[in-house]
């Protein structure tokens, strides 16, 4: 790749910054695998729970598999984050460079940005859907004496991809995708049809900043807490259907598919059981979505310094 080529990819923009905020984000994203896989399908008793939540999972996990436990899954996670972010921020800025996300008054259009963010986020985590398969099972396994969820050792990330393949082929790989990519477009088509707009709407209006890392700051604020809110249903389901064990055929023994696992979540844990992990989750996708956008942002004005 030229240094031309890398002036104008903005994928390759996006996928690097989105790897600096996973760096930061993915211990919290262990704690929310972990209290999303608790009480599976049961009623538990609040006072027999292993994690009582967030800051309670974080201790807990520290204490009793050791603080590098924290990082589980960073290799997957890292893998993961550069598909999803590099395929969606590129496109979505793509769209954006070619009016395709404005009005017909020339301003930015929330609707026409979910849509464009939601198909960017649906291609890229199709792409990254064998690492989210691979990250959930290196971060739900503990060596504890107890532990959530169905629990699978894996050596490593390319142990696990290696695994997965031998055992049931690259379908096996794939297994769940399915309910990753409307998951994937709610996020980010919420994330993306609030961040952008919003910009927009402070310039016009003459509420910006004269910094524009503060404007960035605050859009991507609210854009996380959008994002947040939107994708904890899909993505309890998605956790779910990733890690459950699987008979000879390759089926799941707890859920046939997305309908079903909703279904029998609700029936069993009630409507609550589709937000479980929605702190960690929030305190871990606002920061990560802040961080995502802002190193998105500054690394393309040094791209635009450097190779003008």
């Amino acid at each position: 790749m030229s240094l031309q080529d890398i002036r104008y990819s903005n994928f390759f923009v996006a996928g690097i910054s989105t790897c600096f905020a996973t760096v930061f984000t993915n211990p919290l994203e262990v704690v929310k695998i972990r209290l999303q896989l608790q009480g599976e399908l049961i009623k538990i008793d609040p006072n027999k729970r292993i994690y009582r939540g967030f800051f309670h999972g974080l201790f807990r996990i520290g204490c009793d598999e050791g603080v590098k436990a924290l990082q589980k899954g960073l290799g997957p996670a890292l893998g993961l984050k550069f598909c999803q972010n590099s395929i969606r921020l590129g496109i979505f800025d793509t769209a954006t460079t070619f009016g395709w996300t404005k009005s017909s008054e020339g301003h930015m259009s929330v609707w026409r940005g979910y849509l464009w963010g939601a198909f960017g986020g649906s291609i890229g985590s199709c792409l990254g859907s064998p690492f989210y398969l691979v990250k959930t099972h290196m971060q739900s396994y503990s060596d504890a004496k107890e532990a959530v969820g169905f629990q699978r050792k894996h050596d490593g990330m390319i142990s696990a991809f290696k695994k997965i393949y031998k055992a049931r082929g690259i379908r096996g790989l794939y297994r769940g995708a399915s309910a990753n990519i409307p998951r994937a477009g709610l996020g980010n088509g919420a994330q993306l049809a609030t961040y952008e707009p919003l910009k927009d709407y402070m310039k016009r209006s003459g509420w910006s900043f004269s910094n524009s890392t503060v404007n960035s700051f605050i859009c991507s604020c609210i854009a996380g807490t959008t994002m947040a809110i939107a994708v904890n249903p899909p993505d309890v389901i998605l956790t779910r259907l990733y890690n459950q064990p699987l008979d000879d055929a390759g089926r799941g023994k707890y859920y046939s598919g997305v309908c079903d696992c909703f279904v029998k979540i609700v029936k069993t844990e009630g409507v609550s059981g589709l937000y479980k992990g929605f702190w960690p989750a929030y305190i871990r996708q606002a920061p990560h979505s802040i961080l995502v956008l802002l190193f998105y942002d500054e690394a393309k004005k040094l791209r635009d310094k450097f190779f003008p």
